[in-house]
């Protein structure tokens, strides 16, 4: 994984609304709903007006001069205007615009394990922005377990700030503990501003997982959520029997305090039944696991094979040699390279799938694409952006197959600066469909790469009995000389090298973990990394200075105060850290890490100071990339952002179709951008939520053998409870508790960071070897126990 990779109420029970659910199409009714924008117009004109005092709907009506009939017309662009955040509704259902507001924000909330949740502001939002609160300093905000109302996971709400900066008590009386009742402070930043849930005007889904259950007449679902109410009362029968996990939509559900209402929607099996308790992931994010009829039809309608008229206007590259180089386990391949060394310095070719071509602006196709943002890679399976017709079919770059990309060429001098580029539609056949394992063959073959990396064995052996072998591994190190000089350049240029292994738990046919499989970010991996990067550089070069509209992959620089924490972090492990305001500074601090016991831990600890990559309207740069201006442009087939640039790039090939296909304006693809970063940050919570909970399965079973497998673990932090650990091979962190120590008098020295005792000591820092004790599912937690060596 790589870094471009990566996303009780105070007051009346009143003030809490649950708006009508509005969905999230993105049709003409996410964007602004049909036959009323010249009243929407002229509801927010009144309240624009210098001289406005909110109103009431009937107040209003009378001040537009509206026809009594047109009064459920007002009432619905109000609710849609609430529901947007445009608006907020007062006390006495007095109604004025959201923005004079100061203390009210717009956003997502993510729920902590430990109770309570964080609201993540829209940063795009106009109201936001109005605001006068400093959105990069307060970017996430505590919201208390008693103030997120009925707000769930991932909804977008409406939040009440109720204090920025350090509290009173905090202020005044230095090194005293204390604090609102019921609120529990948090050390750093994040504690300098708390909030309460004021409105929900989305749910992400408004579905709970649980278990059925029935007493008499009364039926009941038990959430899996331990942060919810322990009974949600159904409204409806259901054929579900008792025991079985079930989806429930909630219907009614005003306060926490009281027990919500709801009904099944799904029932999803038996716990413990092979897939179940992936399913209850599925629907606990609101995925979808199932394509609408409209969206297979208009997939089944699309030729499996290119007509030969579409060939006539394309550049053809079937006689070159186009490769790809995927996962062993990929199904679409969205991207293949060429390079050719030129006199002085070399010539990339990066062919991208031509989604495009297939899938129409406003077609069920794109819709359907649209909603769901992106693929989403679960630990046993995949849930498509598109159906695999397209996506496994005629869009996936398939070897020995044509097919249609669109393709950017760009040259680079000795040095690896990019000089010209062009743009193309295309068509392809490529000659090889390479795993990154056996690129990585190839490179150590050709003693350009670390012999301990050259991936399983077997892979030379299936290279050697390919035809042109030896084309191929041309066509790898070559490539690879060239991504090793622009890799080496964008590190000076300031880039950050935070690569993190794989670890990917094996599943049986019963969705079982058996074991797992490490994959470390070697050379091949590196080489597909360094081309899509210049291709998605070049495209966002070329659309910015094109004047195109578009969306931009960007990266913020991170706040002082985050990167001041990291700094503690690295004096705790026994560094210097230097000025981390230069990122200079911090590349040499990751140097000085690679390869030690405490690399993940510090690693880790970085990304967690460092802003969330996001999609955006304006080319705000990517800082953890050092690009002034990036894009998402080499994965259309399991990314909406790409599809969107693919367009926008149109009119600036070199040989644009007759038709253009048309884009959105400025404000819709800001709307996008907020809709597909949404979906990111909920595919990314999914799928991590799937891994975690096959990992803690496999560690569970380890930890009923009678011989367990040790692990070489660090030891990251040093607690009253404890010690903190992380297994550095499958990289799971853990407790081992004080009680679990060896025989002996063991005393805690917190200023030194480490147990002492007249046997050793065990500090921070320290390597040790472990093997599971215990795992608590519910928490996911491991317990791990020190072996005598």
């Amino acid at each position: 994984m790589s870094l471009h990779d990566y996303g009780g109420i105070d007051g009346e029970a009143s003030e809490i609304a649950v708006l009508p659910d509005c969905g999230w199409g993105l049709g003409t009714a996410a964007f602004g709903m049909a036959g009323d924008e010249g009243l929407r117009g002229q509801v927010l004109a009144l309240m624009g007006r210098r001289d406005y005092q909110p109103r009431t709907k009937g107040e209003m009506s009378r001040e537009l001069e509206l026809h009594a009939d047109r009064r459920s017309e007002l009432r619905a662009v109000l609710a849609h205007l609430e529901r947007e955040g445009v608006v907020v509704r007062g006390g006495k259902g007095r109604y004025k615009l959201r923005k004079h507001e100061r203390n009210l924000l717009v956003g997502t909330l993510k729920m902590r394990l430990s109770g309570g949740a964080w609201f993540f502001a829209d940063q795009q939002d106009e109201g936001n922005l109005a605001s006068g609160i400093d959105l990069d300093k307060y970017r996430r905000i505590l919201i208390p377990a008693q103030r997120t109302s009925v707000a769930l996971d991932g909804d977008r709400v409406q939040a009440r700030i109720d204090r920025l900066g350090p509290p009173d008590w905090k202020r005044h009386k230095k090194g005293k503990r204390g604090g609102k009742k019921g609120v529990k402070e948090l050390p750093g930043a994040e504690a300098e501003a708390i909030g309460r849930v004021d409105r929900i005007l989305e749910r992400r889904s408004g579905v709970v997982v649980g278990t059925y259950l029935k007493k008499g007449k009364f039926a009941s679902v038990t959430p899996d959520d331990e942060h919810l109410p322990r009974s949600i009362a159904l409204a409806e029968e259901t054929s579900a029997r008792l025991g079985q996990k079930v989806a429930v939509e909630l219907i009614d559900w005003d306060r926490r305090d009281a027990p919500p209402r709801g009904r099944v929607v799904k029932i999803l099996g038996w716990p413990g039944d092979p897939g179940v308790d992936i399913l209850a992931i599925i629907e606990a994010h609101g995925l979808r696991r199932e394509f609408p009829d409209e969206v297979l039809v208009a997939a089944r309608a699309v030729p499996d094979m290119i007509p030969e008229e579409e060939l006539a206007g394309r550049e053809d590259w079937r006689n070159k040699f186009v490769i790809t180089i995927d996962p062993e386990d990929a199904k679409d391949f969205d991207d293949a390279i060429d390079v050719r060394k030129l006199e002085h310095g070399w010539e990339l070719a990066v062919h991208i799938a031509d989604v495009s071509h297939y899938v129409k602006p406003d077609g069920p196709l794109d819709q359907e694409a649209v909603e769901r943002g992106n693929s989403t890679y679960l630990v046993d399976r995949v849930l498509p952006m598109l159906p695999p017709e397209l996506s496994n079919g005629i869009c996936s770059l398939r070897p020995q197959e044509d097919r249609l990309t669109c393709v950017a060429v760009m040259k680079f001098n000795a040095k690896g600066e990019m000089g010209k580029t062009r743009f193309g539609k295309a068509v392809i056949n490529s000659k090889a469909r390479l795993t990154y394992e056996e690129a990585q063959a190839l490179l150590v073959a050709a003693e350009v790469a670390d012999p301990e990396e050259g991936g399983e064995e077997g892979q030379a052996a299936r290279l050697e009995g390919m035809a042109d072998r030896k084309e191929v591994g041309a066509a790898v190190t070559g490539a690879w000389e060239l991504a090793r000089i622009l890799r080496r350049r964008r590190f000076r240029n300031g880039a950050l090298d935070l690569e993190f292994p794989e670890i990917r738990v094996v599943l049986d046919d019963a969705g079982i973990p058996t074991g797992y499989k490490r994959e470390d970010y070697n050379e091949s991996h590196q080489l597909v990394e360094e081309c899509m990067l210049a291709a998605n550089e070049a495209v966002a070069g070329a659309i910015k200075n094109g004047q195109r509209p578009g969306i931009y992959r960007v990266h913020e620089e991170p706040d002082v105060e985050k990167l001041f924490e990291f700094g503690e972090l690295a004096r705790s492990h026994g560094y210097a850290p230097g000025d981390l305001t230069n990122k200079k500074h911090i590349q040499r601090l990751l140097d000085a890490v690679r390869g030690k016991p405490e690399e993940h831990a510090m690693k880790l600890g970085l990304l967690k100071s460092l802003k969330r990559a996001a999609y955006s309207l304006e080319p705000l740069g990517h800082y953890g990339l050092s690009k002034t201006d990036y894009c998402h442009f080499t994965s259309p087939i399991r990314r909406y952002a790409d599809l969107i640039v693919h367009r926008s790039l149109e009119p600036l090939l070199g040989n644009p179709p007759e038709v253009m296909d048309r884009l959105p304006s400025k404000a819709h693809c800001a709307e996008i951008a907020s809709q597909i970063s949404d979906t990111e940050r909920v595919s990314a919570s999914a799928e991590d939520a799937t891994r975690r909970l096959k990992m803690m399965e496999w560690l569970k079973i380890c930890s009923e053998r009678v011989n367990p497998p040790v692990f070489r673990a660090v030891i990251t932090d040093v607690k009253r409870i404890g010690l903190m650990v992380e297994a550095t091979e499958i990289l799971q962190r853990g407790v081992v508790k004080r009680e679990e120590f060896s025989r002996g008098s063991w005393r805690l020295e917190a200023h030194r960071m480490r147990y002492v005792s007249r046997d050793g000591e065990l500090a921070l820092g320290q390597v040790i070897q472990v093997v599971v004790e215990n795992v608590n599912m519910e928490r996911q937690f491991v317990d791990f126990r020190i072996v005598e060596e």
